[in-house]
């Protein structure tokens, strides 16, 4: 997924999950944050960001925040770009797709791809990874109760004939493998694990981060 008119920034405080105050050229701005989740181990102050400037003139913030700079790190924490990266790499996943479908509804869940084959019918569930410690990838940064209910529908849809998988985008390089966030949330970690004894396949990729693109890469190790 490739952006386009990105400038650099400085992160300075946000006000609230939706907004970040920056500095761009000696001056601060109000700019969209492209990701509801905590993020405080990203979003430093005086951190060097990456923001997309809208070309859209109606717009109440002229950037969204799409990308920051940890340490030695570019990480792209733009959670909205998560499918469109997972969609550009299904293909590479199957043989013989003949059906492609976002957004399609499976008894009271939503899942991000129904993708069908000449032998398979698969959903699919993407959840986009910005925390990393020590070279681990962890997921969630908070507690999410819709997570759980995905994992359980999932199981569900294999018991029914249908083929599961969720896929662990990790939105940087340089990070060794791959663990749920036990500490954070720990229902998650044990569903992961009840998905993975029923069937759901769990995969996790990193990915190629530059300032104005993001494509999945490598398939990493996984410990649940």
């Amino acid at each position: 997924m490739k952006y386009s008119n990105i400038i650099k920034g400085k992160f300075k405080s946000r006000p609230n999950r939706f907004i970040a105050i920056v500095e761009i050229d000696g001056a601060e701005e109000i700019c969209h944050v492209k990701n509801t989740g905590r993020c405080k181990e990203l979003l430093v102050k005086d951190t060097v960001v990456y923001l997309c400037k809208s070309d859209n003139p109606n717009r109440k913030t002229k950037y969204d925040l799409i990308a920051v700079e940890k340490g030695n790190l570019l990480i792209n924490m733009d959670s909205q770009v998560v499918n469109g990266v997972c969609c550009e790499y299904i293909p590479k996943m199957f043989k013989d797709i003949v059906l492609i479908k976002p957004e399609c509804k499976y008894e009271n869940s939503r899942f991000d791809f129904f993708v069908e084959t000449k032998t398979e019918k698969i959903f699919i569930e993407c959840k986009g990874v910005t925390l990393e410690e020590d070279g681990v990838a962890l997921f969630p940064d908070a507690p999410t109760e819709r997570g759980c209910k995905h994992l359980k529908e999932l199981q569900n849809a294999v018991k029914n004939g249908y083929a599961a998988y969720v896929v662990f985008v990790i939105q940087m390089k340089g990070v060794t493998r791959f663990e749920p966030n036990v500490k954070t949330h720990r229902e998650f970690a044990e569903e992961l694990k009840s998905a993975k004894e029923n069937g759901v396949n769990i995969l996790a990729f990193d990915c190629i981060v530059t300032e104005d693109e993001i494509k999945i890469d490598k398939e990493i190790d996984i410990k649940l």
